[in-house]
């Protein structure tokens, strides 16, 4: 047990040291993070400097930091904001992590662990930390969509993290994992998710505007802190972490509708425990490991920064976020944190891992939070950069997608179409599922059913293994082509349900439909490829099935490119009526209403090009005497411009050089949040996420 006195010099060094170093971390115009990890690194026990505070303290305050962080967060976030980024939080995390434990398996049997060692090695870079990226949106004044789908995309990948550990646990000790224990696992924490927030919402938003009423600041403080640790603690009671419990006693308490007085008011607590948090992060570096190791923490860095990019930023893109917001999150989700220490602690105490693993995890998770600040802050000009080199049918293509998915959300529910797509979903992840079952059932029994075949047949053991391996391939070919064509027919599906084909013989939605279909097609190999891929690579000799999900990829890109160059002529054609129809109406009235009534009817007559909306310059805009090149537009905010109407003269798809002029009608295509962010950069004012106070 420690006394008053040890508290008393561990919080006294702690606060002290940190102040200090964030102070010159200000003046240096660095994150404070830096300054509190740094500050960590002084005090603790791996550095020469007699100031050493007690270990043990720091990491117990330090789990304050965390739980009050989730808690601030959660009460940023309701329950209907969740909802509303599910699915695209959940299909990105899904192919994120299971990018990463591919990954992190490769990398660990190329350094010669064991496999065990190297699947622990994937599920440890696989979740990324909710706690340094809170942090750091908070001191880069980061609100708006970006933030919700980065934690929607936190909060799945806890969830996932939870699994893994039972998974882990499961194979570490020899028992196995069925699928009846993996059912009951996640119907555990279903049901430990449904109970929590089917109570909560009845209870702690009554509680809170009642406490509220009373007027007494103290008072809605203390009950607002004291729910947040009773949900933490009934979540850790429950075998699920306490991060996860103060992020939902935080979105339980934002129901109440007093969120905002509850965050002022737990602010400052905040701050003082999560400095501690990334104070105790600093304490646990230790240089000479990172020294002994510095291959595989340079590798594995490199690892998490690339591979948390690709896979994020693709999920991000393919539910429709457009391609500045995928990069965008892609690089905030970069690093991997508190979770991966207990995945790493608990390899240690199932004796599943050497003792190198953690000090690894360890060190990768110090470097990746110090270059996450940078990595959010180069997010944008690297945005930027990515949607000027890519090449013109992908830039249309990477405009108009956003708006197909949201067309797609938006379509009328047709009960025997909805019938049909959850059918092909159905079959879908049966044809993945049987198909993971030949391949690790082969793999597990083939010593068993090769020595069968040799007796039976008389065959050589070479021959007779080679015999079962071709057997099984040929087992397993009709179901991997089936998710190839399941995932054709359920892209025409949704695509005929954004852009219904048309009863005469011209079919106008022809081309985008045809895209749609083919990047949708690519999206579900994908989704289901990528966790398919990491379940059996454990199972399978090399990187045979990732190199099998690539080809298919590789495939489909072909036919993706085909389709995005036909929209490209497609939109040109469409661009070529649009002028038609703002010199039509240029002639009778200039106001943007009346541009945007005509250019219904083209939408109506061309549908694909995400609803073309009008926009005219005024003279005070701040896009009048740039090109569309130093404007950026599409960079910025997602919106192309399809079209210029300017007097009598019109431009049909403008290049980026472009000159914009007093006057000019701008037919603008996106989703509709694109095409405001649009507006308001056209106008001179902030766009509609940054307008807000943070």
């Amino acid at each position: 047990m420690h006394n008053a006195h040890d508290f008393l010099l561990a919080m006294a060094m702690v606060l002290c040291v940190a102040a200090v170093t964030s102070v010159v971390f200000q003046r240096l115009r660095q994150p404070v993070v830096l300054g509190y990890i740094i500050a960590g690194l002084i005090i603790g026990p791996h550095v020469p400097i007699p100031l050493v505070a007690d270990a043990a303290i720091v990491h117990t305050l330090s789990e304050l930091g965390v739980i009050l962080l989730m808690f601030s967060l959660g009460l940023e976030f309701s329950l209907r904001k969740l909802v509303q980024v599910g699915p695209t939080a959940g299909l990105t995390a899904v192919i994120q992590c299971s990018l990463m434990i591919w990954l992190g398996f490769v990398v660990g049997r190329a350094f010669g662990w064991t496999p065990l060692e190297s699947i622990f090695t994937g599920a440890i870079i696989a979740i990324s930390s909710t706690t340094i990226i809170a942090k750091a949106f908070d001191e880069q004044n980061i609100h708006g969509k970006l933030r919700e789908i980065v934690v929607g995309v936190l909060i799945v990948e806890d969830l996932i993290a939870i699994l893994l550990m039972a998974t882990l646990t499961a194979i570490s000790t020899g028992a196995g994992l069925s699928a009846g224990q993996l059912t009951l696992t996640v119907g555990r924490l279903a049901l430990f998710l449904a109970g929590l927030i089917g109570i909560g919402l009845l209870v702690i938003p009554r509680t809170v505007r009642a406490i509220h009423r009373l007027q007494r600041p103290e008072t809605l403080l203390v009950a607002s802190v004291g729910i947040c640790f009773a949900i933490a603690l009934l979540a850790q009671s429950f075998g699920y972490s306490v991060a996860l419990g103060a992020f939902l006693a935080g979105s339980l308490v934002a129901e109440s509708g007093k969120e905002k007085d509850v965050e002022h008011l737990v602010q400052p607590v905040r701050d003082v425990f999560a400095a501690i948090f990334f104070v105790s992060v600093g304490m646990i570096i230790d240089p000479a490991l990172i020294a002994q190791h510095w291959v595989a923490v340079l590798v594995l860095t490199v690892v998490v920064i690339l591979g948390k990019l690709v896979g994020v930023g693709l999920g991000v893109f393919l539910t429709g976020s457009g391609t500045r917001t995928a990069i965008q999150s892609g690089m905030s989700l970069a690093q991997i944190g508190e979770f991966s220490f207990i995945i790493a602690g608990l390899g240690l105490s199932l004796n599943a891992t050497g003792q190198f693993i953690y000090p690894i995890a360890v060190a990768v998770s110090a470097i990746t939070t110090l270059t996450t600040p940078f990595l959010i802050r180069a997010s944008g000009p690297v945005a930027n950069l990515v949607d000027r080199k890519l090449p013109k049918p992908l830039q249309t293509f990477a405009a108009l997608y956003g708006s197909w998915v949201e067309e797609l959300r938006s379509a009328p529910p047709r009960q025997t179409a909805g019938a049909k797509i959850r059918r092909k979903i159905r079959l879908l992840l049966l044809d993945a599922a049987l198909l993971a079952a030949i391949i690790i059932g082969t793999s597990v029994r083939l010593d068993r059913m090769a020595a069968a075949v040799e007796s039976w047949i008389g065959l050589d053991a070479p021959v007779a293994r080679m015999l079962v391996i071709g057997l099984a391939s040929a087992l397993a070919a009709p179901f991997c082509v089936g998710v190839v064509q399941v995932a054709r027919a359920l892209g025409t599906l949704l695509a005929e349900t954004a852009f219904p084909a048309a009863e005469g013989r011209l079919d106008r939605a022809a081309a985008p439909r045809r895209a749609l279909v083919v990047t949708l097609q690519l999206a579900s190999v994908l989704i289901v490829g990528a966790p398919l891929v990491a379940v059996t690579q454990p199972f399978l000799p090399g990187v045979l099935g990732a190199a099998v999900l690539l080809v298919l990829l590789v495939v489909l890109s072909v036919a993706f490119w085909r389709s995005a160059t036909n929209l490209q002529g497609h939109v040109r054609a469409g661009s070529q009526v649009i002028v038609a129809a703002l010199a039509a109406q240029s002639h009778q009235d200039k106001s943007e209403a009346h541009h945007g009534k005509d250019l219904k009817t083209v939408h109506a007559i061309l549908p694909g090009l995400g609803e073309p909306t009008p926009v005219r310059l005024e003279t005070s805009s701040p896009a009048v005497g740039r090109t569309l090149a130093e404007l950026n537009l599409r960079g910025m905010t997602g919106a192309t411009v399809l079209a210029i109407r300017r007097g009598e003269e019109q431009v049909v798809v403008p290049t980026a050089n472009e000159m914009l002029r007093a006057g000019d009608v701008l037919a603008l295509a996106g989703t509709h949040e694109a095409i405001d962010a649009a507006r308001a950069v056209l106008d001179g004012s902030p766009p509609p996420e940054q307008a807000a106070p943070a």
